[in-house]
């Protein structure tokens, strides 16, 4: 049994990880910490809030005093350290936030772990510090450059990728000065349930149910390695299990895609599904272009991003052949599995957009 402490356990990353867990380990018991900013949505954790083993707190990675109690009231031996602010566009028109939440907030997460379970030896010798990081940590390649691994030097190029480069830093820093035990994991993109709609899948798809533009930056030939949120949630439990302490773990599906063909697979998909369900016109009666079969309409091409990556690719060898790590999710049957999703839960995102979600 462990006791663990998930924060950011509100969001999209965490709470399909908190969903994941609860299911495969039933006999432990979540703790989920999480300030609920924009992207964080207490319904997004209804099915467990009932739970016996599960409990939310409404707080800040930044206030460690809260961390310590946490950890010692509920006997944590676990912390999962997803908590972040994580959207590019923001880190370029406002990074204050992002320095002090995944800088300030990880360091916040650390110094409350060296207290409570180091220095006043509660779970000195069983304890994990599990920190989720970012492949854009690693900058950006070139069409034919070899796919980032985890010893690929790091070249953040945005405010965002510079603050979680920063705390990866920070989290090594505690593992080789204090011997506090850590490992870290660099994901490629995910998608799936419970992604907050500012983002580029879950935006295509609420943006044609709504018969919404579909903004592309650049030429849209901007190329992501995509991992289904599940298979990141299972990658992360092989790691913690079974990950060597102090090191670090890309995870991914070795699976490439351009933004534009993305995009195009999607109004694909919904094209396709509104075609044989004569009822999704009544649900969704502004997909005019859906109803149609013409979604790919909506697709405009707007100014780039400032700075964008061109290309981000994981090698996931480590992961595979330590772990016996792999996804279990292609990319077409991953998308449809959120294209799904996102129809069957339209109550969840619309009241986002309108912004009435938190509870």
């Amino acid at each position: 049994m462990s006791n663990l402490l998930v924060t950011g356990g509100a969001g999209f990353i965490g709470a399909n990880f908190v969903h994941y867990w609860m299911k495969k380990y039933p006999q432990d018991k979540v703790v989920v910490l999480d300030a609920l900013t924009y992207a964080g949505n207490r319904a997004n954790l209804a099915s467990v809030n009932d739970k016996q083993n599960f409990y939310f707190c409404h707080g800040d990675i930044c206030d460690t005093g809260l961390v310590e109690t946490l950890l010692r009231e509920h006997h944590v031996d676990t912390i999962v350290h997803f908590a972040a602010e994580s959207h590019v566009d923001r880190s370029i028109s406002g990074p204050d936030s992002f320095i002090e939440t995944n800088i300030i907030g990880t360091y916040s997460l650390l110094k409350a772990s060296k207290k409570v379970w180091l220095d006043d030896g509660v779970n000195k010798e069983n304890h994990r510090f599990h920190h989720v990081s970012t492949d854009e940590v690693y900058g950006t390649l070139g069409p034919n450059d070899p796919a980032f691994s985890e010893s690929t030097q790091y070249a953040p190029n945005s405010p965002y990728s510079a603050s979680k480069a920063s705390s990866d830093h920070l989290v090594r820093a505690f593992h080789h000065t204090y011997g506090l035990k850590v490992t870290t994991s660099n994901c490629s993109n995910n998608y799936g349930p419970y992604h907050f709609p500012e983002k580029l899948i879950p935006l295509v798809i609420t943006n044609i149910l709504q018969d919404r533009p579909l903004p592309v930056y650049g030429d849209g030939k901007q190329i992501r390695d995509w991992l289904y949120v599940e298979d990141h949630a299972q990658g992360i439990d092989l790691v913690i299990k079974q990950g060597n302490i102090g090191d670090c773990y890309n995870i991914g599906g070795i699976n490439e895609w351009a933004n534009i063909d993305i995009v195009n697979l999607i109004c694909s998909y919904i094209n396709d599904v509104f075609s044989n369900n004569i009822e999704l016109h009544k649900l969704f009666p502004g997909a005019k272009r859906a109803k149609a079969g013409r979604s790919e309409e909506l697709i405009c091409f707007v100014e780039d991003r400032a700075g964008h990556d061109r290309r981000y690719a994981i090698d996931p060898k480590k992961s595979n052949s330590e772990l016996g790590y792999q996804p279990h999710e292609s990319f077409e049957s991953g998308i449809r599995k959120t294209i799904e999703w996102y129809l069957n839960s339209s109550d969840w995102w619309e009241s986002i957009l309108e912004g009435t979600y938190r509870i």
